[in-house]
């Protein structure tokens, strides 16, 4: 797409963020222009070529905007810039660093570098004049925040290159030359710390992308033990509002097994946005004692700001994700939501009058979504290291209704369904992820089973079945206890509705705002488990039903204590004597 001289042309419809226009030359799909508005350029990017129009899509406001404004074309995709600094940042969808904005609201034509030029980083080469060096090899490195950052080289040299020369370890701003290298053609490149890279292709900078195989570990119990993510992995959490979406990702950010924790607040209310700026920054990192800030990346792209970015902010999001990938790192991408953007593609397809699939999606909504989550993934790079990306996407259908499109056509990819309930949340048992419905198609893969046996055991996969089972056997009884009355059914009903309510009580309900029942390690919820299913298998005697609850609840809160102490500590060991005192008690 690189051109010697640049394409112009001049507007010749408008239909709010959807604008014609006549060229006076070649363009390409995705190819970015800037439109003249008086003193302003507005950014748009071109989703249809038809002749000699260009449809673009607009990711500002419109408004003012008139028949025959000029237009240029830039010769290049929608491109995320990328280096050291990134890291701590709150960019909006199209990488403009809102820190350096001034104002209450953003300035329509407003854009900002996303990288800090002036600031000096600590270089440290680990290639060697003479090395053989393809796009992604690590050149050298930085550190950033607490993450070393590679500098690399770049995504779009598709050539074999030879080390020339290369700088000796010092301080360096991210636009001095670190590296010169040499083409098979004789041809002397430098190099710096940064490079561009279209955000709509996925970056191939690895050697092999295998099926995911390692268990990620969130902390979440009832995605840990029930059904759980594996590193690369993809899932996605559904739900109506008020089902706790929000907390339940801050919660997966926080404590999940990730180096780097990217944000994209994708068309979401402002306030919620508003909501992770303040809280990210003061939460501590339960893995390096510093901020979690440090190594989170936040894209916001709230509901009123201009459907088009709301596109480009989950395609930015995922850039990056991939640019820290190839530094051999484990990266974790939360979307929120994933909605807003297919209600962003459903705009732009009604607009540009194209025929409606279901609900006047696109009809080609599956295969976008599709082809959005096959970026993320578990990979090897050529130096022998891996990286990962695990993807968690929210989803918002509307009235909670699990059967729209959206819901539908991301269900096909993500291997993960993380389903929220409105029930569980109403009754505030949180998370409110319903362990029925749920399911994590990684169990499936034997690969994951051999990796669940090294980490838990055996026989963890037959418990967790076994668990799932007094679930529902639990559900079953509780629906024929409400409809024919407590005395009306045996108390053997009673006994399995309890037993069930200890697993959900116990494993499933967790705390996300204690600082001991937030997180969970595996060892943790491997004992807490099979201890819950150990008097789930046993056999008690009652008298009546009010027994039965009375007795169940006496141990639920023994659990719950437990749950809130510190794991083999002396406070967790003495209500763990008191529940076997209990128990004995009763079964005597």
């Amino acid at each position: 797409m690189e051109k010697n001289n640049k394409t112009t042309g001049k507007v010749v419809g408008i239909v709010s963020n959807l604008v014609t226009v006549a060229v006076d030359g070649p363009v390409a799909q995705n190819e970015i222009c800037f439109i003249s508005l008086g003193d302003e350029k507005l950014m748009a990017e071109v989703i249809k070529v038809v002749g000699v129009n260009a449809f673009v899509q607009v990711f500002e406001s419109t408004r003012g905007l008139r028949i025959g404004s000029e237009v240029v074309f830039e010769s290049h995709m929608l491109e995320v810039t990328l280096g050291p600094g990134i890291l701590s940042r709150n960019y909006d969808g199209l990488q403009n660093d809102l820190d350096k904005m001034d104002g209450v609201f953003l300035n329509r034509g407003e854009y900002t570098d996303p990288l800090d030029r002036k600031t000096k980083w600590s270089f440290k080469p680990l290639a060697s004049t003479g090395d053989s060096v393809t796009a992604g090899s690590w050149l050298g490195e930085v550190m950033e925040n607490s993450i070393p950052h590679k500098i690399m080289v770049p995504f779009k040299m598709d050539k074999r290159y030879t080390v020339k020369s290369i700088k000796a370890a010092g301080d360096y701003t991210v636009d001095e030359t670190i590296a010169v290298v040499e083409d098979e053609n004789g041809e002397e490149l430098p190099l710096n710390m940064v490079q561009k890279w279209p955000v709509k292709m996925a970056v191939q900078a690895y050697l092999d992308k295998p099926r995911p195989f390692k268990l990620l570990e969130t902390g979440v119990r009832c995605m840990d033990t029930f059904n759980p993510i594996t590193e690369g992995g993809t899932g996605f959490i559904p739900g109506p509002f008020g089902t706790g979406k929000t907390v339940l990702q801050h919660a997966i950010s926080k404590q999940a097994e990730a180096d780097v924790v990217i944000m994209a607040a994708c068309g979401e209310r402002a306030n919620e946005v508003v909501e992770i700026f303040t809280e990210f920054p003061e939460l501590d990192d339960p893995r390096t004692g510093r901020k979690l800030i440090e190594r989170t990346v936040i894209i916001a792209n709230t509901s009123n700001m201009p459907v088009a970015a709301r596109e480009a902010s989950v395609y930015t999001a995922m850039a990056l994700g991939e640019y820290y990938r190839a530094m051999g790192l484990k990266v974790l991408l939360m979307a929120d939501s994933t909605s807003r953007w297919a209600q962003a593609l459903r705009e732009m397809s009604n607009r540009l009058e194209e025929l409606p699939g279901p609900d006047a999606f696109p009809m080609d909504l599956s295969a976008v979504i599709s082809n959005f989550y096959s970026r993320a993934g578990f990979v090897y790079l050529p130096n022998g290291a891996t990286g990962s990306i695990t993807f968690i996407g929210t989803v918002s259908p509307a009235g909670g209704n699990l059967k729209e499109p959206v819901t539908e056509s991301t269900r096909k990819v993500a291997r993960c369904f993380y389903g929220l309930s409105q029930d569980r949340a109403d009754s505030k048992r949180y998370p409110a992820i319903d362990p029925i419905d749920s399911y994590s198609k990684y169990l499936e893969y034997p690969e994951v089973q051999e990796s669940l046996v090294k980490t838990a055991g055996e026989g963890w996969l037959d418990a967790v079945t076994k668990a799932k089972d007094i679930l529902l056997r639990g559900k079953e009884v509780m629906e024929q206890i409400n409809i024919l009355g407590d005395d009306s059914v045996p108390i053997s009903f009673h006994d399995r509705f309890w037993k069930s309510e200890l697993i959900d009580f116990v494993i499933l309900q967790q705390d996300a705002f204690d600082s001991i029942d937030a997180s969970t390690s595996m060892e943790r919820q491997k004992y807490m488990l099979y201890s819950v299913l150990k008097v789930a298998d046993t056999e008690f005697e009652f008298k009546s039903f009010e027994d039965v609850s009375v007795f169940f609840k006496e141990i639920i809160n023994i659990y719950k204590q437990m749950n809130y102490s510190e794991f083999q500590s002396e406070e967790f060991k003495k209500h763990e004597s008191k529940l076997d005192s209990l128990l004995k008690e009763r079964m005597n």
